[in-house]
């Protein structure tokens, strides 16, 4: 049994050799490949993950800047694991949860399992951020005929023959609902658990723009429901 872990990363020099190091020592009972994906970082992350020598990480750069989407799409290909998760390069996810993830695919229960922050013990985060991912998760259980609780996690994990057979067309953060959406729409089945969360603030490093991508999410939730 081998654990593929997809880190895209940018502009993340503070947190992304500590989160690789978590990464590598977290005690989850099986091989892991470790997968970082550069997305064209301008900061000094590409001159960090260049000089990594570890046999078990595996290094693929951007030449400039495409979005997270993009950067899975290219873990993706990589991948030779029996189990496939996506980590994000900063501290707000903790590696520690992977069996967690693990165990409702293991015991035969679930296809994708979906790492809730809203379950599990979390550091209280920005406002508009939790309204924003509350509506987006809404309107998912609305369009999709579900009950999750947390659309947009990180932490989401997979068989990897499950993830290899959807294509992701997304390049930027709005990858979150498309994966859901295709997740939902074929049928696979999908379970939630709870993680801890350590959510960051903008001045932390926080990327992500409650109103801009978020509008960018709702319109892929529709886009997925009835396009593909």
């Amino acid at each position: 049994m081998k654990l593929s872990v997809i880190i895209p990363a940018y502009n993340e020099k503070e947190t992304i050799l500590q989160v690789i190091r978590r990464v590598q020592e977290a005690n989850i009972g099986v091989e892991k490949q470790i997968i970082a994906v550069d997305d064209g970082s301008t900061d000094g992350t590409r001159d960090l993950l260049a000089a990594i020598s570890d046999e078990n990480v595996e290094v693929y750069f951007h030449e400039k800047n495409q979005g997270k989407g993009a950067a899975v799409r290219t873990g993706l290909s990589k991948i030779k694991g029996d189990l496939v998760v996506i980590q994000d390069a900063d501290l707000e996810y903790d590696p520690e949860d992977y069996p967690i993830l693990m165990k409702p695919i293991l015991n035969g229960q679930a296809d994708v399992v979906y790492g809730s922050r809203f379950l599990g013990p979390h550091r209280a985060f920005l406002f508009l951020h939790f309204l924003g991912n509350k509506f987006l998760t809404l309107v998912t259980n609305a369009l999709y005929d579900t009950i999750l609780t947390d659309m947009e996690t990180c932490y989401k994990m997979f068989r990897a023959d499950v993830f290899s057979d959807i294509t992701i067309r997304s390049n930027k953060f709005d990858f979150e609902p498309e994966i859901t959406a295709k997740v939902l729409k074929r049928g696979y089945r999908l379970f939630e658990v709870p993680i801890t969360y350590s959510g960051r603030d903008f001045e932390e490093g926080k990327k992500i723009h409650p109103w801009r991508d978020g509008l960018h999410a709702f319109w892929a939730l529709f886009k997925f429901r009835f396009v593909e």
